[in-house]
């Protein structure tokens, strides 16, 4: 077996794009898109019908954050006539700090895919993990909607999520490199001492300890190695470029995380200790609003292209 395969058998592999012909390629279980793969998707070939109609709902006066909506939507039910498992769609990246508006987009995005034929069994809706985030998604859960909590830097902020119920989270990998190289001037890390894979490792590990329900689904990896370095994670959500590269490596894949059951110990995490934790981490800290405003800024591109004759 190749990379590809021997991961597929450590963990549930997940397709991190919109792109339904590398989806078809790699089989994953499972895709994840956000604002950033949205726009990308949008411009694909294969979804060209939907751009186009999107684009004149814009032009007729509609309102465009609709538009988006309901073009998401649209991607995301393709998606789920591609791949077997579940389909990530986020929430719009201005609400991560307002709970109630987050909720009542979430809402809406279900309402959207049931109008689809698609089940709220197949969508896990991605929101910010900000405090409001998590307290969206506590509440979400408790009404069948599962949540992908993103943009986790640390694990004060995991554990959080975790406590809430959250059925899934994304902890990155690549952007909490990227900030320790900056940081630090070291250019490359041996893989068992880089920054973000040791991150991923430890939530894991602890959710494990603790006996936490929550899915733990390594996120933005800069590197095949890094992947690797998590074989065994309950989901690793991976772009096609590296996919490939896993694909097309005949090597033998180690896996580095087992699984264990244990006993949840430790108090809950209130709203003082998720808020210090982000300013006691500069790194968290800056990581969750530089994505808030990156996927932000992504939608504002694509409101220009829905804009565009």
């Amino acid at each position: 077996m190749n990379k590809l395969e021997q991961l597929k058998s450590m963990s549930i592999v997940v397709a991190d794009t919109g792109d339904i012909e590398a989806i078809k390629l790699y089989q994953p279980r499972d895709c994840t898109t956000n604002p950033s793969l949205i726009l990308k998707a949008a411009q694909l070939v294969g979804y060209g019908s939907l751009l186009t109609a999107a684009k004149s709902g814009v032009a007729g006066g509609e309102n465009v954050d609709a538009v988006i909506d309901r073009l998401t939507v649209q991607i995301g039910a393709e998606l789920t006539r591609i791949v077997p498992g579940d389909v990530s769609t986020e929430v719009d990246a201005r609400l991560s700090f307002d709970k109630d508006a987050m909720l009542s987009r979430a809402r809406h995005l279900i309402a959207l895919y049931e109008g689809q034929g698609v089940g709220r069994d197949r969508i896990l809706i991605k929101l910010a993990a900000t405090w409001e985030g998590i307290q969206a998604a506590q509440i979400l859960e408790g009404e069948g909607i599962r949540c992908n909590l993103t943009l986790i830097f640390g694990l004060e902020q995991a554990i959080a999520c975790a406590q809430a119920g959250a059925y899934l989270i994304s902890p990155f990998v690549g952007r909490i490199t990227d900030w320790y190289k900056k940081s630090t001037g070291i250019k490359d890390y041996p893989i068992d001492e880089d920054p973000g894979v040791q991150s991923v490792r430890k939530i894991y590990s602890h959710f494990k300890e603790q006996g936490y329900a929550t899915v733990v689904m390594g996120a933005s990896f800069r590197s095949a190695a890094q992947v690797e370095a998590l074989a065994g994670c309950d989901r690793l959500t991976v772009s096609p470029q590296l996919l490939g590269e896993l694909a097309a490596d005949e090597g033998v894949l180690e896996r580095q995380l087992q699984p264990s059951e244990g006993k949840r110990t430790e108090t809950a995490i209130t709203e003082a200790d998720y808020r210090w934790s982000l300013a006691e981490n500069p790194m968290a800290g800056e990581k969750l609003n530089e994505g808030i405003r990156g996927f932000h800024q992504d939608t504002q591109k694509l409101r220009e292209l829905l804009a565009q004759a």
